[in-house]
């Protein structure tokens, strides 16, 4: 089935609010990525690859600690990449719903893949990455109930996806600083520094779901 046309100067219907700091990181580049008719959707694909280096990364630092770092690294680049894809489709006129779809399932496989792979790193509680997984799904999804709804995307709370990588980024470098101090992967009241930093991603999401419900239901209430 041939793609279907979007109208020109086509607008996505969300817009994820991005600090100018990391805007400017992103100029250079975009310009790049145009002149050399690199499409959108390959810069989003690439987040995935990121976030699959992640993943292995995170899965094998409990044999190879030093791992912790790219594993981070591959964190922020794939976050990098995520705001990466739809500032090219926009500067090349490429922008589209079909865009707007293959813009948020790499982020959602992205998450699983990083937070499964941190659950069988053996540094903290395989249900712990498994909660944080499940819980990163659950935010996001309830993020875009307002979209569907028609009051508009919620990006509201305090563990959105940027946050759900500093608070892993914190977790996992504390490990490694503890395991090269010859602390070993010690525990703090029966739970590895990496179970504390799934539990307060989890925390972090539910406050965040009960932000954005409470966001739509205003505006459903506004516009009813």
């Amino acid at each position: 089935m041939p793609e279907a046309k979007q109208p020109a100067g086509y607008e996505p219907s969300s817009r994820r609010p991005i600090a100018d700091f990391f805007r400017r990181t992103a100029k250079a580049p975009v310009g790049w990525c145009v002149r050399h008719g690199i499409h959108p959707d390959v810069v989003s694909y690439g987040s995935l690859f990121a976030s699959a280096g992640a993943a292995l990364c995170f899965w094998r630092s409990g044999q190879t600690p030093w791992l912790l770092i790219p594993a981070v690294l591959f964190c922020y680049l794939r976050l990098w990449l995520n705001m990466l894809d739809g500032m090219v489709a926009l500067a090349s006129g490429k922008a589209s719903q079909r865009g707007e779809l293959l813009n948020e399932l790499p982020d959602r496989i992205s998450d699983v893949m990083i937070f499964v792979g941190v659950a069988h790193s053996g540094l903290c509680h395989p249900l712990s990455g498994y909660w944080a997984a499940l819980f990163a799904l659950f935010t996001a999804y309830v993020g875009m109930f307002g979209q569907a709804l028609g009051v508009g995307r919620q990006f509201g709370g305090v563990m959105a996806k940027p946050w759900r990588m500093v608070v892993l980024h914190v977790g996992a470098w504390l490990t490694f600083a503890m395991v090269q101090s010859n602390d070993g992967n010690r525990t703090f009241g029966g739970l590895t520094v990496l179970d504390w930093a799934n539990l307060v991603v989890v925390a972090g999401a539910l406050q965040t779901i009960v932000v954005r419900l409470a966001a739509i239901l205003r505006r459903l209430e506004r516009t009813a």
